[in-house]
């Protein structure tokens, strides 16, 4: 035994040597993935600067993210001996601000109980579970058991509930011997546990994906789980399977007034095609779950019957972190940058897929109902360099804003406002000497707004990766437009109207994008202001 503690001492001393100098280069603006960047290969021109990619492999849904001692802890969804999915790992990273991350080892390996899919971690601080040693506080990661041979073999009960403990910081995890801590009540679509502390009820609880509903578990010790109720029928998008849900309270913005968030991904069903993810708000009693009566006339009248956490295409299984410390105070979300509908046949082949940007969350107050905001993490702007800005920008016809030999566009954040919109409409193009179009804007006509990647370069490996334009209804009613832009090497994050409408797309150019152009639609008008910022990690 004494043998066994020094060992583990010795390991957690070289854990820590190494996450030590991944802090340093994160302190020193430095990327901690230390990539080939040359243009015209795959590693150059597709590997995002500012969005976690695996080195290698397949990458889905973000799992078990929680923040403890300086670090934000990532697992994902990962199948390390291919570029499609296969038999699920939980992959990990580790990052000091959210924006550079460094892989690390993979944390949990499928057995003969079946894949680990998609599941949750937490900080138990009061060791309520008994696996923590002394003043060792042990991190709990709940996740899915996938029998592979029960789902071939037609059984339903083929997924349940197992957790693991880690007593090294998340770095390694143990599975719990009593595994499973859940089993399947008959039900085919079984999955994806979040946990939370109740620090309300003062109880954990755990929501739970069962085919169109979420079923509501309590615990004491996260290891004995109680099911208390379930949510979901006739209410919101039911397109397709419900996946990956979250559940959290928030304070209403401005007030002191607090409410129960539910977010649910679906797959298919979203509002441009394929998987997304809508939220839900209303009370939660520390057993059943109702939305709130102004938000639910809200759903009556959305199309779909739903309201979206982003209502582009590429945005999937987002969830929150745990255990961020109340002297931050932040919500903060990060989802998978794909879809289901093409994730697999992309035109990348080392790896496939990245996440979002982090991204922090708000609850608002509207006029009659409640919604959620979203921004990326401020933590970016820490990356901010070259900066370009213009005001009073008269739009009458095509009007260049700016190309690469101002401002490399591969990595920028862009932030412009439009006074007094009314019917004006408008559409930013990204272009290449290639002849490829990225555009994106508002339609005064119709009310939306827009992105349309159809001749954005690659397109052809899914007859539904440019199929159609989407588009989303603008919703607020400020007079004034106001936009943030974060533009990675093939992906576009729009959050506008201070995040109220979020659409994230991906796309593949034959060359990255060297200018960004604007022209108006029906009507000229003046860009009130425009300021880029390119985003360095050399």
């Amino acid at each position: 035994m004494e043998t066994l503690r020094k060992t583990s001492l010795v390991s957690m001393l070289i854990i820590l040597s190494f996450l030590t100098g991944c802090k340093d280069k994160v302190k020193n603006n430095q990327p901690i993935d230390e990539s080939v960047n040359v243009s015209y290969t795959e590693e150059g021109l597709y590997r995002p600067n500012l969005h976690f990619t695996p080195k290698e492999g397949w990458m889905n849904d973000p799992n078990g993210m929680f923040y403890y001692n300086g670090y934000y802890h990532l697992y994902f969804q990962h199948y390390p001996d291919g570029n499609v999915w296969g038999p699920m790992h939980w992959g990990h990273a580790v990052s000091t601000d959210m924006v550079t991350w460094k892989e690390m080892p993979i944390a949990i390996f499928p057995d003969e109980k079946g894949y680990i899919f998609s599941g949750s971690a937490v900080v138990d601080v009061n060791n309520t579970s008994g696996f923590g040693k002394g003043d060792v506080q042990p991190i709990i990661a709940m996740f899915t058991y996938h029998d592979m041979d029960g789902e071939k073999a037609g059984k339903t009960n083929y997924q349940s509930q197992a957790i693991a403990y880690s007593l090294d910081e998340g770095q390694t995890l143990t599975k719990y011997s009593g595994n499973p801590v859940i089993k399947n009540p008959d039900i085919k679509d079984f999955r994806d546990p979040k946990i939370v502390w109740d620090s309300i009820h003062e109880k954990w609880l755990m929501v739970l994906a069962a085919g169109q509903k979420i079923m509501f578990y309590s615990s004491s010790n996260l290891k004995d789980w109680v099911l208390a109720s379930d949510f979901g029928d006739g209410i919101g998008a039911h397109g397709g399977v419900w996946e990956c849900p979250d559940f959290f309270p928030m304070v209403v913005q401005g007030t002191d007034e607090i409410k129960w968030v539910l977010l649910v991904s679906i797959n298919p069903g979203g509002p441009n095609g394929g998987s997304a993810t809508q939220y839900f708000v209303g009370d939660f009693n520390g057993k059943e779950f109702k939305i709130d009566p102004s938000f639910e006339r809200d759903l009556n009248s959305a199309e779909n019957k739903s309201i979206w956490v982003d209502y582009g295409r590429d945005n999937y299984a987002g969830v929150t972190w745990a255990n961020i410390p109340d002297t931050d105070g932040r919500k903060l979300f990060m989802g998978w940058m794909s879809n289901w509908h093409y994730a697999q046949e992309v035109p990348t082949e080392t790896w496939r897929s990245a996440m979002t940007v982090a991204r922090e969350v708000e609850l608002q107050k509207m006029d009659t109902s409640y919604r959620l905001l979203f921004k990326p993490v401020k933590e970016l702007t820490n990356y901010r360099s070259t900066k370009y800005k213009r005001e009073a920008v008269e739009i009458k016809g095509n009007t260049k804003i700016i190309d690469s030999k101002a401002i490399d566009l591969s990595s920028t954040e862009i932030n412009f406002k439009i006074l007094d919109l009314k019917d004006k409409g408008f559409s930013f193009k990204l272009t290449n000497k290639q002849g490829d179009t990225l555009a994106f804007g508002y339609n005064n006509g119709d009310k939306n707004f827009f992105v349309d990647r159809s001749k954005s370069g690659k397109t052809v490996f899914s007859e539904k990766f440019a199929s159609h334009v989407s588009k989303a209804i603008r919703t607020s009613l400020n007079p004034d437009l106001s936009a943030t832009i974060i533009l990675d090497k093939t992906s576009i994050e729009l959050f506008f109207d201070n995040g109220e409408t979020v659409m994230t797309e991906i796309f593949f150019p034959n060359a990255p994008f060297d200018k960004l152009s604007i022209e108006p639609k029906d009507q000229e008008f003046v860009l009130g202001n425009i300021e880029i910022h390119k985003l360095n990690f050399n």
